[in-house]
């Protein structure tokens, strides 16, 4: 039976009604002239006339493959909407060629970074909504932007990049979509006011921390409400302590970030920061930088002070500075009412004697309270040598480990503290009870830590102390680097880097010096999430990240690599000419440097070639090219090259852009140009897994890439940025974005490349 919608769609394209009504009997035919009459009406975004029409419907019957519909379809709209819109003859067979996608090659990383675009300018949406959103309108805006790209890749890249960014489906995801009932302009306005005024941030702030919070984080307790929790152990005083807290806190959400200062910083690092930093923030809550500085053999001030700067630079200020040696008295306080309980002894099982999966249960396990508060003391007196003895807890681990150890014996002297202590407490013993005295009501530990939770609870209510949450998450990993301290310093120690900073590596000072913006660092660690499943990523995935931010971000500026002289033998003026260039050239509201344009100019080598491959689009023999920002055009009349036949310059002649055919290419150069270093930079491993013995063999050291690192010693840049100070970034126009390094010094600048201007597909 026919539709009303179907027969006065038909009747709409110029069908009689009769005509509809015998078309609406076929299936298959009416399947088909439905479909390309929308396709229609979204290019041509108008009602279609009756001349569209009957080509529609001739196209509908005749066309036995249903498949190429989508494709003719297009070319038959956008060539009449062009003869439409140029009504006058004669008509320019190339330019309507061009309109219609003849000749048109739109490739995988075009719709990758046009998929990309769209999902960015609707990512806060996307993210509330979720899989409810209108996937619709993000293939919409993507297919406006690429007209003749291949419908089903659109589709499949859009598809993947939301999973991407959504993680898979949830239960919520499957409910059906709720209505919104619309408010008044006004009414969303005094919504937004009030958000700013009670939570401190604006709307677009709290959406994109809350980015960060997707996955587990959205099981978490409600601050008081630790009882709640799945695994949380009770006990008489546990409701009662609780209620301290939250008269303590005010309810308010608490979280720390607890590094070791014994190292630099990496990227899943950065993961763990915007966790607890972002949390917090986005609960309007408190988060504390706190030091676990409880082992000096291994601590060194420039650590904390880099630890820092890194929590600092990726945009946080901790509510408050503490380190576990604040606690150290009232941890050796509590060490003591343990063992007055008879929770703790001391023992004098070796090392080795305690590691394994099944080691042998302590033959001091029952020794008398008394006898170890007599040896504790005299283990803080310093009467046992190093391995001598330890203070171990008597509770059983899940993983069949028995004890462990609170307290043991080193006398390195502390960076804080000094000589004042010769025994220090573990990890196992310290971290809860820090977490405790703080207060916190989140603590966020990467999964490696879910086997101490039991012990994390026992510690706590042993002693009947408030007893916070522990939640666990995966940690963040990239393909193609390690992260381990241990390895980065061999890696040092073999030269095959500089230090910690060296920027192939993926520590945050070393992404700080290549020129990596904190933002991007962040953008990414939203996109990852918080899962309780290890997450490995490729680098280009945090390259996008950064190329985004930088777009908006780095100035433009010119510069040449390998230079290749070229003299303009009728340059147009008896001196200089000054060149205004935008900054942004997608937005000249930013502003403008100046640029001199003298009679000789330097251009890249390979912008010239004496005789080209097909496709050439650049300088060459009776193939003339223009100079960015310029205005002008130049044709090649002279290849000047040395006694062994090499090239050495090139003689030109100009012509303003305006006064002849337009060229098929524009390129960038520079004159009375400042002379730089440049540091090119590649991945530094050849493998994905670099510490993989199935995949690398012979260990990460054998699988360094030899040529991760190309200087260019003396490349040319526009003096634009001659007052440029370490880390300012910058476009170099069709070559990356670079970014200046510490070394540079007065006369001489020194730049790395961050990240080039499009992925590479064959890098990885």
């Amino acid at each position: 039976m026919a539709t009303p919608d179907s027969l006065s769609l038909f009747t709409a394209l110029g069908l009689s009604e009769h005509k509809a009504l015998e078309t609406l009997k076929n299936t298959s035919l009416s399947a088909q002239l439905r479909q390309a009459a929308t396709q229609a009406q979204q290019t041509l975004g108008s009602t279609i006339d009756k001349a569209t029409g009957t080509l529609l419907y001739g196209l509908a019957s005749r066309l036995k493959d249903p498949r190429r519909l989508p494709f003719l379809v297009g070319y038959i709209a956008t060539a009449l909407e062009y003869v439409r819109g140029h009504p006058l003859d004669p008509i320019n067979t190339v330019d309507f060629e061009r309109e219609c996608g003849v000749d048109v090659v739109v490739t995988p990383e075009q719709i990758e970074e046009a998929v990309e675009a769209v999902i960015n300018r609707h990512q806060s949406q996307l993210l509330v909504e979720r899989y409810h959103f209108n996937m619709g309108l993000l293939m919409g805006e993507a297919r406006a932007v690429l007209k003749w790209a291949d419908g089903k890749m659109i589709k499949h890249e859009v598809d993947m990049q939301v999973l991407h960014l959504l993680g898979p489906k949830m239960e919520s995801d499957l409910d059906k979509k709720a209505k919104v009932v619309k408010s008044r302009p006004e009414e969303t306005d005094r919504r937004k006011a009030k958000d700013v005024v009670e939570n401190g941030m604006s709307a677009d702030q709290a959406l994109s921390l809350m980015e960060q919070l997707r996955g587990e984080a959205l099981k978490f307790h409600k601050p008081g409400e630790n009882y709640k929790t799945p695994g949380y152990v009770t006990t008489p005083y546990t409701m009662n302590l609780l209620k301290q807290h939250l008269e303590i806190t005010g309810g308010q959400v608490r979280t720390r970030f607890p590094p070791e200062p014994n190292g630099i910083l990496h990227i899943g690092h950065a993961k763990a920061i915007n966790f607890n930093f972002g949390y917090a923030k986005a609960n309007n809550g408190i988060c504390f930088l706190r030091y676990d500085d409880t082992n000096p053999e291994k601590e060194e001030a420039k650590f904390f002070t880099a630890i820092y700067d890194m929590v600092s630079w990726l945009g946080y200020t901790p509510y408050k500075v503490t380190y576990a040696s604040d606690y150290f008295d009232q941890l050796y306080a509590w060490a003591l009412e343990l063992i007055r309980r008879g929770q703790a002894y001391v023992c004098h099982q070796r090392g080795e004697e305690l590691k394994g999966h099944n080691p042998l249960p302590s033959p001091w396990r029952d020794r008398p309270v008394e006898e170890s508060l007599l040896l504790f003391e005299a283990m803080r007196k310093g009467k046992f040598a190093e391995g001598e003895a330890t203070l171990r807890m008597k509770l059983e681990m899940e993983d069949g480990k028995m004890d462990p150890v609170a307290y043991r014996v080193k006398y390195t002297p502390h960076h804080r503290t000094g000589d004042t202590w010769c025994i220090y407490p573990t990890y196992d013993y310290t971290h809860c009870l820090c977490d405790s005295i703080e207060h916190i009501t989140h603590s966020l530990c990467t999964k490696e830590f879910q086997a101490r939770r039991s012990s994390y609870f026992w510690l706590c209510n042993t002693l009947d102390v408030y007893c916070p949450v522990q939640w666990e998450y995966g940690r963040l990993n990239l393909h193609y680097a390690v992260v381990s301290k241990r390895k980065i310093l061999q890696l040092v120690s073999a030269g095959a880097v500089r230090d910690w900073d060296d920027p192939r590596l993926f520590t945050l000072t070393a992404l700080r010096r290549r020129g990596f913006p904190p933002e991007a660092i962040n953008n990414f660690c939203a996109r990852v999430g918080v899962t309780v499943a290890q997450t490995t990523m490729e680098p280009h995935l945090l390259e996008a990240c950064v190329r985004d931010v930088l777009n908006d971000t780095a100035p433009r500026a010119m510069a040449v690599l390998e230079p290749l002289r070229v003299t303009i033998t009728n340059f147009p003026a008896a001196k200089s000419l000054d060149i205004q260039v935008p900054n942004f050239p997608a937005d000249e509201r930013k502003g403008f440097h100046q640029v001199p344009f003298a009679s000789v100019v330097f251009i890249e080598q390979t912008d010239f070639k004496e005789e080209p491959e097909p496709g050439y689009k650049r300088l060459a023999w009776g193939q003339p090219v223009g100079l960015r920002h310029t205005g002008y055009i130049i044709e090649l009349q002279h290849v000047v090259k040395g006694p062994s036949g090499s090239i050495e310059s090139l003689e030109v002649t100009c012509r303003r852009a305006d006064a002849g055919e337009k060229p098929k290419a524009f390129i960038h150069w520079v004159s009375q140009p400042l002379t730089c270093e440049i540091r090119l930079y590649e991945q530094l491993f050849r493998h994905k897994n670099p510490e993989d013995p199935a995949e690398v063999p012979g260990g990460f050291l054998s699988d360094l890439n030899q040529a991760s690192l190309q200087v260019v010693k003396v490349a040319l840049v526009d003096c634009s940025v001659a007052l440029a100070k370490p880390f300012d970034k910058f476009q170099f126009e069709r070559l990356g974005y670079f970014s200046v390094d510490p070394d540079s010094h007065q006369g001489q600048l020194v730049f790395n490349r961050t990240v080039t201007l499009k992925e590479d597909p064959g890098k990885m």
